[in-house]
């Protein structure tokens, strides 16, 4: 009787045609999730520093560029309308290039614009590459929670307060450090702004690496259940939208004008900065508790009542008596300014698919900075017209109630989807 063939000796040109791929190990798995996790922590980094950095420095360069007052406004006006009006490009892109790809091109457009601008020769071109950066910045906001939605969907929360945390931190370090590195370094704004573009670089090859293994991931798919209806027909897509705008009104705010209140309370600009800075701190650590327990909450109406209880309490020390407790009301507004990532939490759970999140996260965010465009300018005004805090503070903890009210609705358990 003839021997069976063994079925270890294949031919090789047999196994040459037929190829079987091999499945991914489970520690294959876990590690290219936390690989994905630390790429996505990475680029919210990148995603402030942009801005953070320059504010401490516009005056050296609006002397160095001889901008106008007028270019300067734009200039501060420039982030809130690149990430609304850019923002809403960013799921079209997503849906034709893949997710990863088109953070990826962002995190390129960031490190591109960061490292250009420092060499511009006048303003017009400073303006441009600015916004080159910040088109880079809007995209990448916008498509954080989609990717988490899509390969993260059992760890929302966690992985939210990751990238929020990193944020934070990419916001606070930048401000904090942008005047000391710059004189550290000796080279005057072109190096201290231009030195971010470091930090762009290597986000932008650990997101190489990331459009590399998903490739076009999400990329060509059909349009969807989310995709059949118009999102402007959703009530929990306006509710998050002007809960955002408000946030991102109180956020911008602070950053441009608590160091004058506290000035003008007789506080020295030393301590002011540091209040600022402290004001900005306390929020990286509560960005990565609060998404995680927003998640498990059925309801996250009441963690968006108690931040603005907290600023609502701030203010009032603000207005009546700012320099008793300067330490309280700096650590106070700190905490309501976590808003920012509870919004960027619900935006997440309020959908049942990825396809749906980047619609509602472009609604939300394009919505949102579009709103907070006039504030911070509105709060100047009346703070030249009064000669004083109390309406502008009055303005801002009216907006604060409305959001307390608004966080309220926007945290009840909905899908999008089945609101219309």
């Amino acid at each position: 009787m003839p021997a069976e063939p063994s079925t270890a000796a294949v031919p090789s040109a047999v196994a040459e045609q037929s190829p079987i791929p091999a499945a991914p190990t489970p520690t294959a798995k876990v590690r290219a999730r936390w690989l994905l996790a630390l790429a996505l922590a990475v680029a919210a980094f990148n995603l402030r520093p942009a801005v953070a950095a320059l504010g401490p420095q516009l005056d050296h360069v609006r002397g160095t560029l001889h901008m106008n007052a007028g270019v300067a406004g734009m200039l501060t006006a420039l982030p809130s309308l690149c990430f609304a009006l850019v923002g809403f490009a960013a799921p079209r892109l997503a849906r034709r290039l893949g997710p990863a790809v088109t953070v990826c091109l962002g995190m390129g457009a960031i490190t591109l614009g960061v490292a250009a601008r420092s060499f511009a020769p006048n303003s017009a071109v400073f303006l441009l590459l600015s916004a080159l950066a910040l088109a880079g910045i809007a995209v990448s906001n916008v498509l954080m929670p989609v990717l988490v939605k899509r390969y993260f969907p059992d760890k929302i929360g966690p992985i939210t307060g990751l990238y929020s945390m990193s944020l934070a931190l990419g916001t606070s370090v930048a401000a904090a450090v942008a005047v000391p590195l710059t004189t550290a370094l000796g080279g005057g704004w072109r190096v201290g702004l231009g030195v971010w573009a470091l930090a762009g670089a290597v986000a932008l090859a650990l997101w190489l690496a990331q459009a590399a293994i998903l490739g076009r991931d999400g990329a060509g798919s059909p349009r969807g259940a989310a995709a059949k209806f118009k999102i402007t027909r959703s009530p929990t897509a306006w509710l998050l939208g002007v809960f955002f705008g408000f946030q991102a009104t109180a956020a911008y705010a602070t950053m441009g004008w608590l160091p004058q209140i506290f000035k003008d309370a007789g506080i020295s600009a030393t301590e002011s900065g540091v209040l600022l800075a402290v004001t900005m701190a306390v929020g990286a650590p509560l960005a990565f508790v609060i998404p995680p327990l927003a998640a498990r909450m059925p309801h996250q109406g009441p963690i968006a009542a108690a931040l603005a209880a907290c600023g609502l309490a701030s203010y009032a020390g603000l207005a009546f008596a700012p320099a008793a407790a300067p330490w309280a009301w700096a650590l106070l507004l700190g905490v309501a300014n976590c808003a920012f990532p509870l919004v960027l939490t619900m935006i997440g759970l309020r959908s049942r698919t990825s396809e749906g999140v980047a619609r509602l996260s472009a609604f939300v965010q394009g919505v949102g900075y579009l709103i907070s465009v006039p504030g911070p300018v509105l709060i100047g005004v009346l703070y030249q017209r009064e000669h004083g805090w109390g309406a502008p503070l009055a303005l801002l903890a009216g907006m604060m109630a409305v959001q307390l009210v608004l966080g309220l609705r926007a945290g009840r358990p909905r899908q999008i989807e089945d609101e219309v």
